[in-house]
């Protein structure tokens, strides 16, 4: 197990960061050899698979992690590394896809996917469309990783009981996070600009998904996944809307050299988030109409966005987004208290807190 850094904060999320790594980079190259069995024509797929793997900030592992240590499991368990690592194969394949719905041009500061697949096709001459091309080929690059998961959790090495035990909170996870991206694509279609539209879409697509199952999925193959649910979803629910809120507000204001995300993407993206719904209804009639008639246009010019970011400050919904991640990141903090909790977890839980809450990207 990787020693861990100075920073508390960052301490708590990289304490397994280098092991996940490892364990990712041995399952590629394992599967990269049977990929290519197939055809050497697979090299490009893979390559592009690799990319959405080898980089973020595996906070579905670290939460995974904490979650068997808060239920007192061992540190150290390489079993849990591979099982918590196995998330990551899920989230590529969600960010994969969500790249091919929303049509985006870049991920992580380099070309999305889809993008880099079309690349790929144009370069070769190919016959036929570019863009249709990468778009296929990005779908079943995600379909592979969403297989890839599941086979690197049931390789894990845990016992088939044990893996079984975690299995509710493992299927619940692709479920619901499924589930989640579809409420988001729709309430975009029907234009529904809500606070309980947002936040039905945060709660299944970001709080379950990213903090509240993995901890569930920890403490599940620590054999105490029924004691420890319910102080897990205290902690994790509003954690994930705190932690996707920040999101939010980065994806409309943050720094393009650290999101790896143009300035104001959301907002070209037409994405209802919370801080879309607390603009329109903080804003008069004719600002919000204005608003809403920007909002989703993919060649938004830099004067719009820089207006559209003025009217959130000046109504008030960039200070009111942040402090519902205050007050959500209080509630998570609060859980914590609870005696169930093994001791060994109750800090580095606390850490991560200020890790998603106080990002920059």
């Amino acid at each position: 197990m990787a020693a861990s850094s100075s920073s508390p904060a960052l301490s708590a999320v990289s304490v397994i960061r280098s092991d996940v790594d490892r364990e990712l980079s041995s399952f590629c190259a394992s599967h990269r050899g049977l990929l290519l069995e197939v055809g050497e024509e697979l090299a490009p797929a893979m390559d592009s698979l690799e990319a959405m793997v080898s980089g973020g900030k595996r906070l579905r592992p670290t939460f995974a992690y904490w979650g068997w240590r808060g239920a007192g499991g061992a540190a150290g368990d390489e079993r849990m590394v591979r099982a918590a690592a196995s998330l990551e194969f899920l989230q590529a394949c969600a960010l994969v896809h969500d790249d091919v719905i929303d049509n985006s041009d870049t991920r992580r500061g380099a070309p999305a996917t889809h993008k880099r697949m079309a690349k790929l096709h144009a370069d070769q001459g190919w016959g036929g469309d570019s863009e249709e091309f990468g778009q296929g080929a990005a779908i079943l690059i995600g379909d592979l990783c969403l297989a890839w998961s599941d086979e690197m959790y049931q390789a894990s090495g845990f016992s088939p009981q044990t893996l079984q035990g975690g299995r509710p909170p493992f299927d619940a996870m692709r479920t619901e996070v499924m589930a989640g991206q579809y409420l988001d694509t729709l309430e975009q279609v029907r234009g529904t600009a809500t606070r309980e539209a947002a936040l039905r879409v945060m709660r299944y697509k970001a709080a379950k998904y990213t903090v509240e199952r993995p901890l569930h999925l920890g403490a599940a193959l620590a054999g105490r996944g029924e004691e420890l649910a319910g102080v897990y979803t205290d902690y994790g629910i509003p954690l994930g809307i705190a932690f996707q809120l920040r999101d939010d507000v980065l994806g409309v204001f943050g720094d393009p050299s650290t999101t790896g995300k143009p300035a104001g993407d959301d907002l070209r993206e037409g994405k209802r988030t919370l801080i879309v719904a607390e603009t329109l209804s903080r804003s008069d009639a004719a600002d919000a109409e204005r608003f809403l008639s920007l909002l989703g246009t993919p060649d938004l010019s830099v004067e719009s966005v820089e207006w559209m970011c003025g009217l959130i400050e000046s109504s008030g919904a960039l200070a009111a987004c942040e402090s519902m991640v205050s007050e959500y990141a209080e509630r998570a903090v609060a859980a914590l208290d609870s005696p169930e909790l093994d001791e060994s977890a109750r800090g580095p839980l606390g850490d991560l807190v200020v890790a998603a809450t106080r990002r920059s990207h």
